[in-house]
């Protein structure tokens, strides 16, 4: 992950947007991380990231596992399609 200074990051913004595409960017002020930016290649990994970030679908996913590992529901590969 790359490092770079807040002010640096607001001098040159869309430089770092391509860079962030490929690779994490720790924004720091006065040398402390003060937050990250994430670039996407494609608006598939922007629905992706979405996905992975949202409270509501992760707990519908456990609970599926849940429910999996309890006996009930139909595993994929068990499905016919």
């Amino acid at each position: 992950m790359k490092k770079v200074a807040v002010s640096e990051v607001k001098e040159e913004l869309s430089k770092y947007l391509r860079i962030a595409g490929k690779e994490g960017i720790l924004i720091t002020r006065r040398g402390k991380p003060a937050g990250i930016l994430i670039g996407f290649q494609s608006e598939d990994d922007w629905f992706d990231y979405l996905l992975e970030n949202n409270p509501q679908f992760l707990q519908r996913i456990e609970a599926a596992r849940k429910s999996l590992r309890a006996g009930r529901g139909i595993k994929l590969e068990d499905t016919k399609i």
